[in-house]
């Protein structure tokens, strides 16, 4: 697997303290997982391979700064909880 890079190791420990999770349903989980390693950390939903589309995504690095957003990022890989 790649190193990540700085700003994507931030948000990961970020997302450790905001209650970020995988999604519950291991199927889209390892499809997910499957999809990331054959586009190399892109979003396997995704077209375009440009940063704002390596996983954790920067649509979903947006939204999980909202305190009050709770959701699934937009390839349902990782959930925001609230609780």
């Amino acid at each position: 697997m790649q190193i990540l890079s700085e700003h994507i190791l931030t948000d990961f420990l970020k997302a450790e303290l905001m209650k970020i999770r995988y999604n519950e349903n291991e199927q889209v989980v390892s499809a997910v997982k499957e999809g990331l390693e054959r586009t190399g950390g892109y979003c396997p939903c995704r077209l375009e391979r440009t940063e704002d589309n390596k996983c954790m995504c920067r649509e979903f690095r947006e939204q999980i700064k909202d305190p009050e957003f709770e959701g699934y990022c937009h390839c349902l890989l990782y959930y925001k909880s609230l609780e």
